[in-house]
């Protein structure tokens, strides 16, 4: 949300990926090119129930519902269908689940190279930041929707085993050109809707890489926005560069820490953004208060669904989730995978959307967890990669 949520190719919303996404180059889902990077062949060991670390009641219905609320997205899935049909008419009780849960799928331990089962888990969000429906002295930062002279190119067409992947750029004579990168945008615009105008360039990068947001109206109204598209360059964290300055430590890169850096050097902001090509595009969001959707198109729970990449987790599957929040408290419940995002990418990776608003943003930010993570998968369906014996 994509953030988060938002990736070398940030996907729907989501992005996200905030604390992570700040320092490391991308799910965006770098923003991407709509999949996330490819990752080494997944590792599943196959593991017993009891492996599985206890789970609150209240986590485990959360859990479950969460990921029950994606299951009309995925009638046409060979894999999951059978399960969420079966899944459809089972009460929301505790026992009801478990035993579901284990009539219906097997586990299997995720593990990075060399079969390890520690990995990183960072959270993502929805910002709220003030602006206006027109441009004023207060609010001059543009929120594109996609231009129109952008043509994107969908690969996968001729080239199957380029799934997922597609080209963006603009049409000069003959020729496919790599359309405009972050810089040459903000300083010359484009042909594109403008949906709404901020007051700080730093909101407008921090809402590109959650990939979803919402925009305070003057009358109090809220203007939801989410990810539509991207213009094809890569995803270059702007945490990184200001490290490789010298600007700040590795360890001290946060959200506040930049913002507050941005804030102290105003005459620097616009080299700052500049060291990141990538730029999104936005549409506007459904009313109401569900949660933003993720790439698999169906509204985020807010501590209950993840990014994921997805060649390591399909979307749509269930997970169990292992790990800490940053004051060390303990994170154990199953997961719902509904999104994906560009820095999203390795077997034991998660970005676990924690909300809406500021509260879910600091949350978000401190959010470089070690976890574990587990795979919930249909009995008798192809794993998606080859096993290993656990």
């Amino acid at each position: 949300m994509k953030a988060k949520r938002i990736t070398a190719a940030i996907k729907h919303p989501a992005l996200t990926l905030l604390g992570l996404s700040l320092l490391t180059a991308c799910s965006v889902s770098t923003p991407k090119s709509d999949a996330p990077p490819s990752a080494s062949p997944a590792t599943y060991a196959k593991a017993d129930w009891k492996a599985l670390p206890a789970v609150s009641d209240s986590d485990l219905q959360a859990g479950f519902s969460a990921w029950r609320s994606a299951c009309p997205r995925l009638k046409s899935d060979a894999t999951w269908a059978p399960t969420c049909a079966a899944a459809a008419n089972i009460a929301n009780t505790p026992t009801a689940i478990r035993q579901f849960l284990q009539d219906h799928l097997e586990v299997y331990s995720l593990r990075a190279g060399g079969h390890h089962a520690d990995g990183l888990i960072t959270g993502y969000y929805e910002p709220v930041y003030s602006g206006s429906l027109t441009r004023t002295a207060r609010t001059p930062v543009p929120v594109y929707g996609v231009p129109t002279d952008m043509v994107s190119v969908q690969l996968d067409e001729l080239y199957p085993e380029l799934k997922g992947k597609r080209l963006r750029g603009r049409v000069d004579g003959r020729v496919l050109r790599p359309y405009d990168d972050a810089a040459k945008i903000s300083a010359k615009g484009v042909n594109a809707p403008v949906l709404a105008w901020l007051s700080n360039p730093m909101d407008l990068q921090f809402l590109q890489i959650q990939g979803s947001g919402r925009i305070r109206l003057d009358d109090g109204r809220q203007l939801r926005i989410a990810y539509a598209d991207q213009n094809g360059h890569p995803y270059r964290p702007i945490g990184r560069w200001l490290v490789a300055q010298g600007e700040l430590k590795k360890e001290d890169v946060t959200m506040d820490a930049i913002r507050a850096w941005a804030d102290a050097h105003p005459q620097r902001v616009t080299e700052l953004l500049a060291s990141n090509p990538s730029y999104v595009f936005f549409t506007k969001g459904p009313d109401g208060d569900e949660g933003p959707r993720g790439s698999l198109n169906v509204p985020l729970t807010a501590g209950y669904s993840v990014a994921v990449d997805r060649t390591v987790v399909p979307l749509g599957s269930l997970l169990w989730l292992s790990t800490t929040r940053p004051d060390g408290s303990p994170v154990v419940r199953p997961v719902a995978a509904q999104d994906t995002g560009g820095a999203i990418a390795g077997e034991v990776r998660a970005d676990l959307y924690w909300g809406t608003g500021d509260a879910a943003g600091k949350l978000a930010g401190d959010m470089k967890q070690k976890g574990n993570l587990w795979l919930l998968w249909p009995k008798g369906a192809a794993l998606p990669h080859t096993p290993v014996g656990g």
